[in-house]
């Protein structure tokens, strides 16, 4: 795994931990603030991120 992966996926971690089960919009807002810059990251991908971590999922697999 690259750095830039990790630290994706440590974020994603993080996020997921302090907002899981919040609405969709908060935890996009709370994406889009933490989530470090990563190539190809779009949008769309971070919504999908972020509805699972309203449903209490924890998408990054650690």
């Amino acid at each position: 795994m690259h750095h830039s992966e990790k630290a994706l996926f440590l974020a994603v971690h993080g996020i997921a931990g302090r907002f899981a089960g919040q609405p969709v919009p908060v935890v996009m807002e709370a994406l889009l603030r933490g989530l470090p810059k990563a190539p190809g990251l779009e949008v769309t991908e971070i919504r999908k991120i972020a509805e699972e971590i309203s449903v209490g999922r924890d998408p990054s697999g650690l």
